[in-house]
């Protein structure tokens, strides 16, 4: 350890008086109590009426929804356990039963009292660790066998406040250990973190009353279920920024989670999804600009103000920090150019693939669709061409028969969906005329068909999907699925199957979830999505992605099957065409090294705690860099390369894992073509 000099130590010193200074003002103005206003309690009643009324579930408030109110809520305002106790909680225990009442009345007393409990404690937790830094180098042992839970969930509450400081302790701890593998030197440490936790600290009397009544009424609205929210008016007029960046920026998708930010999914194409170096699950904890900016720290800030921070003029530099969805011990900086998404990359593609297999040669057509997409305003003009994804995949299947290919796959990985009508009529270029979804509402219900009988491809087909494949991806794999139409490889999809209304409630906006997605064999594509004949490794943990992992996400279900014509069944190829995967798979380079790295990763995530003991940290990383140096050099020399020295995850060359899996669906279609021709199937 470096030792300090007399000026780092007077700096921090002097820096740290400041914040204290700082500390008392806040102290007094954290105090505060926040009201709910008038406007706000009227508003409640509107919502809870439009919600009961309208909202798909049928759900009605009542003292179960009140509990489940209650826990969400408590949950909302301390994640982490590190700020109620359980005999705060104890003081509000006869509340529980008591939020449907309130909030038909319009009553946010309660909530409101919880609220400014959970401020006060915050306050008290940052004052405790800016005090604690001052003396953080003799005062805190790194070296103890002391561990800290890092999975929420699993961690116990405090019985009473006077044992929050030991917990507090032990995240300071973890921060400083933190920073110390992310090779900080001790001098900077201090001041870091002394910042870090300042500013902390004066964002939170900058809460307003209207934060409040947002944060609790959206408790509500997601009791309901994960996609009905309120919009307040600021919030309202700018719909989707709380959750995308969609075409400037770096090109995701993000979501509040707690006192985090949390990628959703990545836009196909997009300078992150590019990049290779951000993931859905990902949570954002830092954000700078240019290649050596100071990184910002974004715990705890509202979305909107994240997402300011991450957009930036074309070709210029954010630089993000993140705890990594599969690695929650450690954080990692990346570095991604901003820029646009360009439309015409999300526009569908083809490639035509040769190989030989089994001594056989086939020529396979390979269309990537980013996403289901519409020139409305032309099509509304009555222009007969219109760019969609049907009319580009029409033209594309066009030149694959010219070309003479022995079958086409499809490939619908990260595609979050679009338009309904084009995934109605996608469908339609592949099958003959029948229904190909079904949309039951509470009022209403209705199907979707294709009305041509005429079939614009005729041969082998399969459909590739992955955790990303979401909403109109479902829908068409769903349909070709219960058509016997292709087969479907990859991974089980996002599983989101409802759909959503917004419209003007009072002075704000009301976004509920009013009906639902059926295939036509009257499986719902809620929750579960569709599950692959043939199962491909999955990159994206399932218990940070896709819809099961929201909570309260409606269930699936099943409605009455549509009348329809299906093709043969394709059951008895798919024993048969796992057992060749399989088999390949046991020498496939590609696959060999995807099943180390998931399996290695699945044990990072196994993860309850972690050590707050510094020389275990550091063996821990030491090691597991060792074992992904291993495996990044097994793969390399099977491929004939030369071998890695050291293993950096920044510069390390990033292996695509869907060109990995696309090369085995290759020879999965290969097998499938083959098996076809032998049983004589025609579409």
């Amino acid at each position: 350890m470096k030792p300090k000099t007399k000026t780092n130590k007077i700096t921090t010193w002097c820096l740290a008086a400041a914040v204290l200074l700082w500390a008392t003002v806040l102290t007094s103005q954290a105090a505060d109590h926040l009201e709910p206003k008038r406007q706000q309690m009227k508003q409640t009643v509107r919502i809870v009426k439009a919600l009961e009324k309208y909202h798909y579930s049928g759900k009605r408030l009542n003292d179960a929804m009140s509990s489940k109110i209650f826990d969400r809520y408590i949950k909302r305002l301390d994640p982490s356990h590190r700020l109620l106790t359980l005999d705060d909680l104890g003081k509000f225990t006869g509340h529980r039963l008591r939020f449907d009442n309130d909030l038909k009345r319009g009553n946010l007393k309660v909530p409101f009292a919880l609220f400014n409990l959970s401020q006060e404690r915050a306050v008290q937790r940052l004052e405790h660790i800016l005090k604690r830094l001052e003396n953080w180098e003799t005062d805190l042992d790194l070296h103890t066998d002391q561990t800290i839970v890092i999975d929420f969930d699993k961690r116990m509450r405090t019985r009473n406040p006077k044992d929050l400081p030991a917990l507090w302790d032990k995240d300071l701890i973890q921060h400083i250990i933190s920073l110390k593998l992310d090779e900080k030197p001790d001098e900077e440490i201090g001041e870091t973190l002394t910042k870090i936790y300042s500013n902390r600290l004066a964002r939170l009397p900058q809460t307003k009353s209207k934060d409040v009544f947002q944060i609790f009424i959206n408790t509500v609205t997601e009791c309901f279920d994960p996609h009905t929210q309120y919009f307040p008016p600021r919030a309202s007029e700018d719909f989707d920024i709380h959750m995308s960046l969609s075409l400037e920026g770096i090109g995701a998708v993000l979501a509040t989670e707690y006192e985090y930010t949390k990628v959703v999914r990545l836009i196909p194409k997009g300078p992150a999804d590019k990049s290779k170096r951000l993931m859905p699950g990902d949570k954002i904890i830092g954000v700078g600009q240019g290649k050596s900016g100071e990184i910002t720290d974004v715990i705890g800030q509202r979305i909107d103000e994240v997402v300011k921070l991450i957009r930036g003029p074309k070709n210029s530099v954010v630089r993000l920090k993140i705890i990594p969805a599969k690695k929650s011990d450690t954080t990692k900086t990346i570095a991604i150019q901003r820029d646009k998404v360009k439309l015409e990359e999300q526009a569908a593609k083809k490639e035509v693939i040769t190989l030989t297999h089994q001594g056989q040669e086939y020529k396979i057509g390979v269309i990537e669709i980013p996403n289901f997409y519409i020139d409305f305003q032309a099509y509304h003009r009555g222009d007969k061409d219109y760019k969609s994804t049907t009319s580009d995949v029409k033209k594309l299947l066009a030149q694959l028969k010219e070309e003479q290919v022995d079958g086409i796959i499809i490939d619908l990985r990260d595609n979050g969906g679009g338009s309904l009508k084009e995934a109605n009529e996608l469908t339609g270029l592949f099958l003959k005329a029948g229904p190909t979804v079904q949309i039951r509402s509470k009022q209403r219900f209705s199907r979707l068909y294709d009305e041509d009988p005429s079939i614009f491809y005729t041969g082998p087909l399969a459909v590739v999907i992955n955790r990303m494949s979401a909403s109109a991806s479902e829908i068409f794999a769903g349909a070709i699925k219960d058509y016997n139409r292709g087969i479907i490889v990859g991974t089980q999809s996002f599983g989101k199957g409802t759909v959503q209304e917004m419209g003007p409630l009072g002075d704000g906006k009301l976004k509920l979830t009013s009906a639902k997605f059926y295939r036509v064999s009257g499986a719902s594509t809620q929750h579960k999505g569709i599950l692959p004949d043939i199962t491909m490794p999955g990159i994206y943990n399932l218990e940070d992605t896709g819809e099961s992992s929201l909570d309260g996400a409606l269930p699936w279900d099943t409605m009455d099957k549509s009348r329809f014509v299906a093709y043969p069944p394709l059951t008895p190829f798919f024993a048969q065409l796992t057992r060749n995967l399989t088999e390949r798979s046991k020498t496939d380079p590609g696959m060999i090294y995807l099943g180390q790295r998931l399996d290695m990763i699945d044990a990072m995530t196994q993860q309850e705690s972690i050590s707050l003991n510094l020389d275990k940290r550091i063996q821990r990383q030491e090691a597991d860099a060792q074992k992904e140096l291993d495996i990044e050099n097994q793969y390399l020399t099977a491929l004939g390369q030369e071998p890695l020295e050291s293993y950096d995850s920044e510069t390390a060359k990033i292996k695509d894992y869907k060109k990995i899996i696309m090369e085995q669906t290759q020879f999965v279609m290969a097998d499938f073509i083959s098996l076809s021709r032998k049983r004589g199937l025609s579409w």
